[in-house]
């Protein structure tokens, strides 16, 4: 091959190499510039959607109330609720509303809500407002746990009867009817009127104890299998009578 042949040979040797980088070049940048529009792309999580709240992702209310055998509507109509929508468990559990109504659960509807009664505050009026809601709709229980005071109540009625309660708020401040057995066999510490042996360690035990209490009487709010019922949602809403 004559010199004259080679160097267009060359020329063109050296053009295909400079196109070969340039073309390798060229798909490094557009799989850095792909990575980079994926690592950018926001991740669309899934709808929220009430069965996906296991137990544990569910704030324990402070005060909450399980009556036995009746109908939404029906706790809906015995507490006097006007205007209502829906909400879901994880959000009515919160406290945030007046009142949030659970659909009914394994026989029982949870309440929960600021308008519950406190025994702190006054145990006569949770008194009043328990027996007239259970003259409405038959076996209603109450619980309370106070988060920072470690003060707390429990309380079992039928057809507007006490049949069992406790609660205390730096004294034994209601005592009534006979102690369960699964008061006995979650082993709260019980003191009568006017007695000082209750210690600050005894009423934090009791606060922790209630929910056990709690799931022997009726049920755990927080410990509900949200897949095993239907419908998914309960509702909130503010009383016409206050």
């Amino acid at each position: 091959m004559s010199q004259a042949d080679f160097i267009p040979l060359m020329f063109l040797a050296m053009q295909g190499l400079a196109l070969g980088i340039g073309f390798m070049v060229l798909g490094w940048m557009l799989a850095i510039n792909r990575r980079n529009q994926l690592a950018q792309k926001p991740v669309i999580a899934p709808a929220q959607n009430f069965f996906l709240y296991p137990p544990t992702a569910v704030r324990r209310p402070e005060s909450w109330l399980a009556v036995r055998g009746v109908s939404p509507e029906a706790v809906q109509t015995a507490l006097g609720l006007g205007r209502t929508e829906p909400c879901s468990w994880a959000e009515g559990l919160s406290g945030g509303h007046e009142f949030f109504i659970s659909p009914r659960v394994h026989g029982w509807v949870i309440v929960t809500g600021q308008g519950l009664p406190n025994p702190t505050d006054d145990v006569d009026a949770t008194f009043l407002f328990l027996t007239a809601l259970s003259r409405e709709l038959g076996h209603v229980q109450f619980f309370y746990a106070s988060r920072f005071l470690r003060h707390h109540a429990w309380a079992r009625l039928d057809h507007g009867c006490v049949t069992r309660a406790y609660a205390w708020a730096g004294e034994t401040v209601w005592n009534q009817g006979t102690e369960t057995l699964p008061e006995i066999e979650v082993d709260v510490k019980l003191s009568a009127y006017g007695e000082h042996s209750f210690t600050l360690n005894d009423a934090e035990s009791n606060s922790e104890k209630l929910p056990q209490l709690a799931a022997r009487w009726s049920l755990d709010p927080t410990q509900v299998k949200l897949s095993s019922f239907h419908p998914a949602t309960g509702i909130v809403g503010r009383s016409a009578f206050r």
